[in-house]
């Protein structure tokens, strides 16, 4: 592999989005004069976000709406666009809702040039309202993860242009999950995956209502059912445990409840043991005051509607049907 630099013409940028309005210009302007090429890849928006994008100086690469829409699809469209002499060394994938932060293209720079088998290397990712709902604070706190080492990044990921291109980017079928993925199958072939220590960008989750909530969840459940199908039988043990957890508490606790509470009424209080979990969980996180109580009590509540993305995902594989997206804004 190549080692790093740090010169704006050996980094790309592929931006995807539709309908993102105001946050699709001031994701194109924290990358202007930054990188080399800038490809917007459009997915049939309808509020002017092309002609945003073409003002901005971004490649537009409109996608075939005729075929089913997957982010995956269209991030390998800008990666296609990317293909082509001469190459980048690397490219930025971004989501249209996220702004990247200044400093962030030299830090990943950098970290690829220490780390030189890393092919892909990811930040911390904040919500830009995490006070707006109690549902964009458990975003923000979902992309805090753990520095070092990683298994996987988000949407928004610092990568080296030749390994995904030889991989052959990313999976197009897959309605969510699709960064892991594609990560598992780097590391696989070589590659390491690292989560440094700076801001990357501002994401606007804009969820306001429980039922956005709901709906992630949900997605969430249909990418782990979907991806330990996948990898689960190899040595990672892909989204194995995730697959796992969301049937046994959010499936088998309030069966196992429902059941017992049949053969009799005392055996309803084995529902008590989602309040117990709760309890445990934000004692392991009270360092973080009300994000963790509110994480512990969402995390548990969660695992209803991951058992329902992982049971959806398995009923339409039985029935040979394709899930579509499942978007929560």
């Amino acid at each position: 592999m190549k080692p790093a630099a740090s010169r704006p013409e050996s980094v790309d940028a592929v931006v995807i989005g539709r309908n993102e309005g105001a946050r699709l210009v001031a994701c194109l302007a924290s990358l202007s004069g930054r990188v080399r090429r800038l490809v917007y890849v459009d997915s049939g928006s309808t509020d002017g976000s092309v002609a945003a994008a073409e003002a901005a100086g971004a490649e537009v690469v409109a996608l075939d709406m005729h075929l089913p829409f997957t982010a995956a699809r269209a991030r390998n469209a800008g990666l296609s666009r990317l293909a082509g002499a001469p190459r980048a060394d690397f490219v930025q994938l971004v989501d249209g809702d996220c702004e990247v932060q200044p400093g962030w293209l030299a830090a990943g720079l950098a970290a690829m040039a220490a780390h030189p088998q890393a092919v892909v290397v990811c930040g911390r990712r904040r919500e830009r309202h995490p006070e707006a709902s109690v549902w964009n604070r458990l975003c923000d706190r979902e992309w805090n993860t753990p520095v070092g080492r990683a298994r996987a990044c988000g949407g928004d990921a610092l990568m080296r242009l030749a390994p995904v291109l030889a991989a052959g980017g990313y999976r197009e079928d897959l309605i969510a999950g699709e960064e892991p993925e594609l990560c598992l199958r780097l590391a696989r072939a070589g590659g390491e995956v690292w989560r440094i220590d700076a801001e990357m960008t501002l994401h606007d989750a804009a969820m306001t209502r429980a039922g956005q909530w709901w709906q992630r969840s949900r997605r969430a459940g249909h990418a782990f059912a979907e991806g330990a199908a996948l990898h689960g039988a190899g040595p990672e043990r892909h989204w194995v445990a995730e697959t796992r957890r969301a049937l046994v508490w959010g499936l088998g606790v309030p069966l196992a409840a429902l059941a017992a509470g049949l053969v009799h009424p005392a055996g309803f209080l084995l529902i008590l043991l989602w309040p117990l979990q709760m309890a445990r969980l934000a004692w392991r996180w009270r360092a973080e005051g009300r994000a963790g109580l509110e994480a512990a009590v969402f995390t548990v509540l969660g695992k209803l509607p991951e058992a329902m993305g992982v049971l959806g995902y398995w009923a339409n594989r039985l029935r040979g049907r394709r899930r579509g997206l499942i978007e929560y804004k």
